[in-house]
């Protein structure tokens, strides 16, 4: 089968790691489309967006991150959207984030001089502002150098139509709901049209400039005045450090480490606390099937990770919100959790909205909507426990009605832990896969621990009885000899890098899951990288988490150097600014899948915790 256009990675830049890199903006096919390691993002605690090298702001949705976005060019290059600076001249580009924060910086060099352009979403003095504020900082560093500026919404994904209206305070762009204007400081000119505005500066040295947006859905628009949005951006710059000086972390990866907690809260929905997947959708997973999927939702799996990285870097607030929020919707939907969960806490609906758009070069279907949340996952039950049990380890009490709740959830690992399900990867397949059975084993031993220390009422001699069953039959018909390793399923004959959680889990650290380990290496990996399981690779990229979770897996088993060396590789497949996305291609280095992606950041974070306790002990 060929490939499909946006599989062809032959113009995708090498590997460089974290450190800026100065170079052309060249990074676009001839559809306009953007390379996707190109992207930086940066965020407000409600949306996110993503500037690519050249300047070019091709995602953002408004006023939410799951909101269909009126810039989004990332998935329709021609009629998508997007919120254009950069020089009119030939540049070269250096970027990064302002230390300590999601606030970015990036430099152009011209034949003319050089300018620097801070992007900034920006913060409240009480954290997020009641509208989304964009800040566009123009400084001129050296000589003359001319930019150029586009606004241009697009059509929410050929949904509606964008147009320019006039109003008392001059001309505002209203869209599908949305009001937004376009504020400017010390321009050269403003055009404008039916559909965009086109600003024109030119720098000196020490000149200062902006190009802002302020937007509200359905509500008066508030109209800040340009040296309040360029405030805004100091102002932001202040509210992130602010939190990074609360961030304690003294181990290795320093900076990989930190850009990725910074990461992870930019992808928590501040109005309830939710952690978001990815900021995107539809970016695809295979360059042979449809495997384009919308990951602006919060899984539980995802929440249970994230608080092993919350609670060691000495972050409350988030905390105790992401746990709150999670148990809260875990109540009201009872005896049947779901995997996901909406931003907003609302039930996830069946229906799925596609869009008559190309997609990311090309790549095909265009999707709002999960369905995901209807399948059986055994694994929630344990990702669930692993949420509790830190919360409590860590100094906190549960309430009556999440102990309820939990002793209900334990009951349902006893009873439905025999059956096949769609597993970690969500697949059509319902299979009776090993991880599964180990989720229901790592829910009823996190009862059995909570139950002892009185934080759950219910039958602990069941729960344990029920553990040992399930670690008994995992043992006898899961483990494949000639493989050398747990199977995916008993008598599949096939791995899946999932396993590896199991290791972090506690279930086996001795010789089966090292030999495991060399098995997924051998069958699963492309240099420090691993496919999902047995024969994706013919379909898919390597799954970022994985290699992570190898790091993890290799410490816990005693392996603490192999997996000291195995992480400096990895981290050295972050784009220029410390992101990560869903998948890597092996070859090349080029991303794919959704990005920013929190389980890629979490996976990192929990791998550098990990080698560094295991190297103390």
């Amino acid at each position: 089968m060929t490939p499909p256009r946006w599989a062809n990675t032959a113009a995708q830049p090498v590997w460089h790691g974290g450190d800026p890199v100065p170079g052309p903006l060249d990074g676009r096919d001839d559809a306009g489309y953007a390379d996707l390691r190109d992207y930086a993002s940066i965020g407000d605690g409600r949306t996110i967006a993503l500037i690519a090298r050249d300047g070019s702001i091709d995602w953002l949705p408004l006023p939410n991150l799951d909101s269909v976005p009126p810039f989004g060019a990332l998935l329709d290059a021609e009629q998508g959207g997007h919120i254009a600076l950069a020089p009119v001249e030939e540049a070269t580009v250096e970027r990064r984030y302002v230390p300590g924060t999601n606030v970015l910086e990036t430099t152009y060099t011209t034949a003319s001089g050089r300018v620097r352009v801070t992007d900034s979403l920006n913060t409240g003095l009480a954290g997020r502002l009641p509208w989304c504020e964009l800040g566009r900082r123009i400084d001129g560093l050296e000589g003359s150098v001319p930019l150029r500026a586009h606004v241009v919404p697009g059509t929410c994904l050929n949904t509606a139509s964008p147009w320019v209206y006039d109003s008392v305070h001059g001309k505002v762009l209203r869209l599908d709901g949305l009001t937004m204007a376009v504020r400017t400081l010390a321009e050269e000119s403003v055009q404008v049209t039916a559909r965009s505005i086109t600003v024109e500066y030119r720098t000196s040295p020490g000149s200062r400039h902006l190009l802002g947006l302020t937007s509200t859905d359905s509500e008066p628009l508030y109209l800040p005045t340009p040296q309040d949005i360029d405030d805004g951006v100091d102002r932001t710059i202040a509210n992130w450090r602010a939190w990074s000086d609360a961030f304690v972390w003294d181990g290795p990866w320093q900076e990989e480490v930190q850009r990725s907690a910074l990461t992870l809260k930019q992808l928590i929905f501040a109005p309830t606390g939710a952690l978001a997947a990815a900021a995107t959708t539809s970016l695809p997973e295979s360059h042979t099937k449809d495997k384009n999927w919308d990951y602006r939702y919060s899984w539980v799996r995802d929440t249970a990770f994230s608080l092993t990285a919350l609670f060691r870097f000495g972050v409350r607030e988030e905390t105790h919100g992401a746990i709150s929020w999670m148990l809260r919707i875990l109540r009201e939907q009872g005896s049947q959790p779901q995997v996901l969960q909406r931003l907003d806490g609302a039930q996830c609906q069946d229906e799925i909205t596609t869009y008559d758009v190309p997609g990311w070069r090309g790549a095909g279907t265009v999707r709002s909507g999960n369905q995901a949340s209807d399948q059986l996952q055994l694994g929630i039950y344990g990702d669930i426990f692993s949420i509790v049990q830190l919360y409590v380890d860590n100094g906190n009490v549960l309430d009556e009605g999440t102990g309820r709740l939990l002793t209900t959830v334990a009951d349902l690992a006893c009873d439905t832990w025999r059956s096949p399900d769609s597993g970690m990867w969500e697949l059509p397949d319902e299979q009776h896969y090993t991880t599964s059975k180990l989720g229901c084993w790592q829910a009823l031993t996190h009862a059995v621990h909570l139950a002892e220390i009185g934080q759950i009422p219910g039958s602990v001699d069941r729960w344990r009885h029920e553990a040992d069953e399930i670690a008994q039959w995992v043992s006898r018909h899961c483990w494949n000899e000639d493989l050398g390793a747990y199977e995916w399923y008993p008598g599949s004959g096939m791995l899946d890098a999932s396993i590896l959680l199991h290791a972090i889990s506690g279930f086996d650290r001795g010789e089966r899951m090292s030999r495991t380990l060399d098995a997924l290496a051998k069958q699963l990996g492309d240099g420090p990288l691993l496919y999902r399981y047995s024969g994706v690779d013919q379909e898919e990229l390597t799954f970022t988490a994985c290699s992570f979770w190898r790091v993890s897996a290799l410490a816990l088993v005693g392996r603490v150097e192999e997996a000291r060396d195995l992480m400096d590789e990895l981290v050295g497949t972050l784009n220029d600014v410390g992101l990560l996305s869903e998948m890597i291609d092996a070859r090349t280095g080029a991303f794919g899948g959704n990005l920013p992606q929190a389980l890629s950041h979490l996976a990192l974070v929990n791998a550098a915790i990990t080698v560094h306790g295991e190297s103390d002990g």
